[in-house]
């Protein structure tokens, strides 16, 4: 099981390392040349000296044009030590391996991507005896995938758009979109996806809906809410179940949204007991601009 944001940053490039090259080109629109084949190695890169070093994921790219190293770290926040650390893994790994490192940095902070774009240069000025130019993947270059046909063409594309876009105005919809993406992939990939963004999402209300959604379409992924719903699930009955958790999503939708939710339109959906309904009534919840437009069309 994935248990944090830091683990399902890098871990998303293990379970699909075609998606790291796709966002180098697409994303930072860097050159790097299609893999014919990529391999996961041991991201171990201690010495016989008691001092351990680890990077978050390390693949092996076969490329027509040589190998390639992809070295790529999860980065919270800012961290001056990384400034010492980052030369030597890749520079450990070129001496190990005689293949070209490249350093690929994934966050979720604005702030935390800028910082660790900037060079690091050691040498003195006018002369950089080494000089490391880290890639970054963040939420000011990863794109925004909030439509359902977009993300149903690159599932761990929208996989990684909702976890460096999990929060702010347009997380219901890119949460929504990828949702309904997930069932045209096969069931245990989706699990894992699943993780993936229920460990990046920081926002309690963004979590809440994801969840809501997960719940709805029986997503249930290895997470002690999984076991809860279950439970819930066989005390009040399957369908139920199920109906309950679709008026709990239109609700947390328009909340999450700071759109204000008048007492009648709780008490019509919480009387609703047609489940395909209250998943309409969820769709236009991403967008609706008043609560009552949830009904307009009816």
């Amino acid at each position: 099981m994935v248990g944090s944001s830091h683990e399902a940053l890098h871990r998303i490039f293990q379970k699909d390392p075609a998606l790291l090259t796709r966002a180098l080109q697409r994303v930072l629109h860097v050159p790097f040349p299609e893999p014919r084949e990529i391999a996961a190695l041991n991201v171990d890169l201690t010495e016989i000296e008691p001092v351990e070093r680890r990077v978050d994921t390390l693949l092996r790219a076969e490329t027509d044009e040589g190998t390639y190293l992809l070295v790529v770290e999860s980065q919270g926040k800012a961290d001056e030590r990384k400034r010492g650390s980052w030369p030597y893994y890749l520079s450990y790994l070129y001496e190990k391996y005689r293949c070209e490192p490249v350093l690929i940095v994934i966050t979720q902070s604005s702030a935390t991507a800028k910082w660790a774009s900037q060079p690091i240069r050691f040498g003195f000025p006018g002369w950089n005896s080494l000089t490391v130019r880290p890639l970054v993947l963040g939420p000011d270059n990863v794109p925004v995938i909030a439509d359902e046909r977009q993300a149903e063409r690159d599932v761990p594309l929208a996989v990684l758009s909702a976890m460096t876009h999990g929060r702010g105005p347009q997380a219901p919809a890119i949460l929504e979109s990828l949702a309904s993406a997930l069932r045209t992939i096969d069931s245990d990939s989706a699990a894992v996806f699943v993780q993936f963004v229920d460990s990046c999402l920081a926002d309690p209300q963004a979590k809440q809906m994801w969840r809501d959604l997960m719940t709805a379409i029986q997503y249930f992924w290895r997470h002690p809410l999984a076991e809860q719903v279950r439970e819930e699930g066989r005390e009040e009955g399957r369908e139920e179940g199920r109906i309950e958790a679709q008026r709990q999503m239109v609700l947390h939708i328009l909340e999450w949204r700071g759109i204000p939710v008048p007492d009648a339109v709780r008490e019509r959906v919480a009387a609703c007991t047609d489940l395909d309904q209250l998943q309409v009534w969820a769709q236009r919840a991403v967008h609706a601009a008043d609560a009552a437009e949830l009904f307009t069309a009816e």
